[in-house]
C-alpha cells in the first residue's frame, strides 16, 4: 500500500471541510483529530462517536473516491500508531482499585491523567518545536489570548515565558476585547491562541481577525480544525480526553512546559539575566519583610 495515502487523504480532508455538508464535514473532522481510532473502530463504531449515521460514513468515503468505507479505513488501518498509551500501571493505581468504588474513581482518572501527558508530548516534534520557538523568539511583538477555562494557562504562559519572551502581552487587557488588542499590531507580529473542544467564539474571531492583518498564529489545542474561518502558522495539539464532562488539562500543561523550556533555553544569556534579576528581586523582598516583621 501507498505509505503516503493516509497523509495524502488528511490533506484532501483538510482543504474540503469548509464545503463540506454538516454531516460529512463532522466525520471528516473526526478522521482528521483521531486518524488511530478511525483505523481501529468498526463503521458502527466510529458512527456511534461521530454521531452520525453508517451511510454519512460512506458518502464521505465515496466523495474522496473510494470504493467503500474499509477501503478508506484501510491507508488508516495500515499505517496504525494506536493513540492508547502504554502505560505500567504504577504500584500505588494497583491499591486505589482494591479501595472500593472511590478508589476505583480515582484510579481511572489518575490513571487518563498520565496517559494525556504522555500522548501530548510524544505528539510533538523538535523540528516543529524548533519552528515555533524561533517564530516568536524573532517576532517584533507576540500576543497571548485565551478565554475561560484556557485563560489559566494562557495567564501561567505569559507569567512565565515572558522571562524569554519579555513582551509577550496577554490579551485581552481592561475589559477589552482580543481584538481590539490587535488592532496596533503589525505583520510579522505573532498571536498564540489557545483554546480546547468546545472552542470559544471570541477566540475564533481574534485568530481570524490576525490572520486577516497578516499576523503569524501559533494555535495550542485538541485539534487542528478549529474553524474553517482561518488556518494557522503552527498548531501544537495536546490531548484532553477525560474520565468527567470537562477537558482534561494536564496535556495542555506539559506542552506550555515543554515551549517555555525551550524558550528560555533558546532565550540565551538574556534570558538567563531575566531569570536571576527575577530571582534576586524575590529574594531581596523576602529579607525585607523577614526584617521589617523582626
Amino acid at each position: 500500500m501507498d505509505p503516503t495515502l493516509k497523509t495524502r487523504i488528511t490533506t484532501e480532508l483538510k482543504a474540503a471541510l469548509p464545503n463540506l455538508p454538516k454531516g460529512l464535514r463532522t466525520v471528516a473532522k473526526y478522521v482528521i483529530d483521531y486518524p488511530s481510532d478511525f483505523g481501529l473502530d468498526s463503521i458502527r463504531e466510529t458512527a456511534r462517536k461521530t454521531g452520525v449515521s453508517t451511510y454519512t460514513l460512506v458518502r464521505l468515503a465515496e466523495r474522496l473516491g473510494f470504493g467503500g468505507y474499509d477501503e478508506l479505513r484501510e491507508p488508516f488501518r495500515h499505517a496504525l500508531v494506536s493513540t492508547s498509551v502504554q502505560l505500567e500501571q504504577p504500584e500505588w493505581i494497583e491499591r486505589l482499585r482494591e479501595q472500593g468504588e472511590p478508589g476505583q474513581r480515582q484510579a481511572e482518572t489518575s490513571l487518563n491523567t498520565l496517559a494525556v501527558v504522555q500522548r501530548s508530548l510524544e505528539r510533538q516534534t523538535p523540528e516543529q518545536m524548533q519552528r515555533v520557538a524561533a517564530m516568536l523568539l524573532n517576532a517584533p511583538a507576540v500576543y497571548l489570548t485565551a478565554v475561560r477555562a484556557s485563560y489559566s494557562l494562557a495567564y501561567y504562559l505569559q507569567y512565565v515565558g515572558r522571562m524569554a519572551l519579555p513582551g509577550l502581552q496577554l490579551i485581552p487587557r481592561h475589559m477589552n476585547s482580543a481584538i481590539d488588542e490587535l488592532h496596533s499590531a503589525n505583520a510579522g507580529d505573532v498571536l498564540i491562541a489557545i483554546t480546547f473542544t468546545p472552542y470559544s467564539r471570541e477566540t475564533i474571531e481574534a485568530c481570524a481577525f490576525a490572520r486577516r492583518k497578516g499576523i503569524k498564529l501559533v494555535l495550542i489545542s485538541d485539534s487542528e480544525i478549529v474553524s474553517p474561518e482561518f488556518s494557522a502558522d503552527e498548531t501544537l495539539i495536546a490531548s484532553a480526553l477525560s474520565t468527567h464532562h470537562f477537558s482534561c488539562y494536564a496535556g495542555a500543561m506539559a506542552l506550555i512546559e515543554l515551549l517555555i523550556s525551550i524558550l528560555v533555553d533558546q532565550g540565551g544569556a538574556a534570558a538567563k539575566a531575566r531569570i536571576k534579576s527575577y530571582e534576586d528581586l524575590r529574594n531581596e523582598t523576602q529579607v525585607y519583610w523577614v526584617a521589617k516583621k523582626n
